[in-house]
């Protein structure tokens, strides 16, 4: 992580810790640096960057001070509009962008904001690029054998111009679309879009392939979005789903990378289920290569239990879907994702798609013929107690010889009826502590038994 941009991006609450001006000088290295690599390999077209945006207020804002910056450097910059992170991505692979920005803080509130820098193949953008787009910001860019003070503007034919391409965001939605297999017809589906991207696209697709669609939260203002509302929310969509009668509902953050989902019964159904369900559903088809599901150390216990039984091997990345494309990539896995609903089918997009899981579950729903409740009757989510403990320094308190001795104790007392997980927060001084058990309150005994070691030893 860099000093401004961490695993999602550059966010911060807008124009305190994301301003304006930041904005723009992202936008003026961007449309610089691609447009110097092409002409340093003798291509003198200008470069060509695709931006889309939420529907937060400041987003508009942010949308003007890229392309201010971008069409500045001599860059072109193609507008999406509002439109889901995943379709940037899309578009940026399949129609040859030097790279793509998508503005958005996903589930944070509205007052937040974020700049998601996205390269050609659609990836979140490599560690280099971002350190050179943060040594600009900070006004020491070295580059190209020398020393850059601010970056060359463009000149009369040179300078840049900016392109209406919702055109683009429609063949996305058109994408979608080809990838259903099975009519919907005859389905009641609930949607709730978070006041966020997915309140114009999802559903369009969903009417597209024969649903009955009922849509909450699709009428953004610039303050509502994710309030009350979509994936962090969910219990809006539970009850919507049971007054209404609903065969399942799926519910978005605010830039549409995630999905979780609510049963017919009101249950909800979160990213563990989401891989379970799907995950089966490849091996029964002998679809799942190399025979492995790839998750975070944050999903549950009851996961791994039920792939065991499966016969499904599983991988465990750090916390971040990052990490989870980076080892799918590496390691030929088709699928994998998060507790929270970031979950990546690598044969048909380079990130999480919210819209993409929903289609996806309607698929073994229809190809099933059966119930989401049935489809993960099989799964057993443990009961799961995290807690947060501020201490004066993580590494030093996870090292500490005693605190990893009552972690060593707790471990053999669960054997294989749970497990436990003490891992440092990435972005404040916390040592998290995790424990899955059959029961809620063992689960509780044993946290605090080991937070009491870390009080007792003076490391708070």
């Amino acid at each position: 992580m860099g000093k401004y941009f961490g695993t999602d991006g550059f966010r911060g609450e807008a124009n305190l810790t994301l301003t304006a001006d930041h904005a723009y000088k992202v936008g003026r290295f961007l449309g610089w640096y691609y447009g110097e690599l092409k002409r340093q390999n003798g291509d003198d077209t200008p470069a060509r960057i695709v931006i889309g945006k939420d529907t937060r207020r400041s987003s508009y804002m942010f949308e003007y001070t890229l392309v201010g910056g971008l069409v500045a450097s001599g860059a072109d910059a193609y507008l999406l509009h509002v439109t889901t992170t995943p379709s940037v991505a899309y578009l940026a692979r399949v129609d040859e962008f030097d790279c793509g920005i998508m503005i958005s803080a996903s589930h944070n509130p509205f007052y937040d904001n974020g700049i998601k820098l996205i390269n050609s193949q659609g990836e979140k953008m490599d560690e280099k690029t971002i350190s050179l787009v943060e040594d600009y910001i900070d006004g020491k860019l070295e580059l190209f054998g020398q020393k850059w003070d601010e970056v060359p503007f463009a000149h009369r034919e040179k300078i840049g111009r900016t392109v209406d391409y919702a055109s683009g965001r429609n063949r996305y939605i058109g994408y979608l679309i080809s990838l259903g297999m099975y009519s919907f017809k005859g389905m009641k589906v609930g949607l709730d879009c978070a006041n966020g991207s997915a309140w114009n696209i999802a559903k369009s697709v969903f009417d597209a392939l024969g649903a009955k669609t009922y849509v909450m939260n699709a009428e953004p203002d610039g303050y509502n979005i994710n309030t009350n509302a979509g994936s962090t929310h969910i219990e809006g969509l539970q009850k919507f789903v049971v007054d209404n009668g609903l065969d399942v509902g799926f519910a978005y953050d605010g830039d549409a990378d995630r999905c979780l989902c609510v049963d017919e019964k009101g249950n909800v159904i979160t990213g563990d289920h989401i891989l379970y369900v799907y995950g089966k559903y490849m091996k029964e088809r002998g679809k799942l290569l190399t025979n492995t599901v790839v998750t975070t150390v944050m999903s549950n216990f009851g996961l791994y239990k039920a792939f065991d039984a499966l016969g499904i091997d599983y991988a465990k990345t750090a916390v971040g879907d990052k990490y989870v494309y980076e080892y799918m990539t590496k390691n030929g896995a088709r699928i994998g994702g998060e507790q929270s609903g970031h979950i990546i089918f690598s044969k048909y997009a380079s990130t999480g798609d919210g819209i993409l899981t929903s289609l996806k579950m309607m698929e073994v729903i229809m190809a099933r013929k059966t119930t989401l409740s049935n489809l993960v009757s099989n799964l057993k989510i443990y009961p799961q107690v995290l807690k947060n403990v501020r201490v004066k320094d993580k590494k030093e308190a996870q090292a500490d010889p005693d605190v990893q001795k009552a972690v060593a104790e707790v471990a053999e007392k669960l054997g294989d009826t749970g497990r436990i997980l003490v891992r440092e927060s990435g972005t404040e001084p916390v040592i998290r502590v995790m424990v899955e058990a059959p029961k809620q309150e063992v689960c509780e005994e044993l946290v605090d038994q080991v937070i009491q070691v870390i009080e007792d030893k003076g490391l708070v």
